[in-house]
């Protein structure tokens, strides 16, 4: 497998007010979840076509949050773009070792029952990137 965008996470103050526009447009909501671990409520809606990319509402848990912090400090908006990898882990090793900025330097739990990592910002032009991987 390539690599493809797999979604674009937008943070939001609440699921239900950002979820009106999305579904007017015509994307298809998809099942709720929550993440303990990253403190956020999680929103996804898809595109038409199989594995075309979907938007993700991001809706923090707790002020104290990643997502919660990414608000208060640059209010609501697109906050991640998250592309599809295989071999999670030998990617975020091959791109340690060309000195590129992790958050993750190894996987953690992701919606689906997906693995994710995150890019620095500082290493991708300033743009918080996330990698997922989903179990076969």
């Amino acid at each position: 497998m390539g690599i493809r965008i797999d979604h674009i996470g937008i943070a939001t103050n609440n699921l239900e007010d950002a979820t009106k526009f999305w579904k007017i447009l015509g994307l298809v909501q998809g099942d709720d979840e929550t993440n303990q671990e990253q403190g956020v409520n999680i929103r996804f809606f898809d595109t038409e076509g199989e594995k075309s990319p979907r938007i993700e509402l991001l809706e923090p848990t707790g002020t104290d949050t990643p997502i919660g912090k990414f608000i208060e400090k640059r209010g609501p908006g697109i906050q991640q773009i998250a592309f599809e990898v295989s071999e999670l882990q030998a990617l975020i090793n091959r791109l340690m070792e060309s000195g590129i900025r992790m958050i993750n330097e190894s996987p953690v739990a992701g919606a689906h029952g997906s693995s994710i990592a995150f890019v620095h910002p500082s290493s991708t032009g300033g743009v918080l990137v996330e990698l997922v991987e989903y179990a076969e």
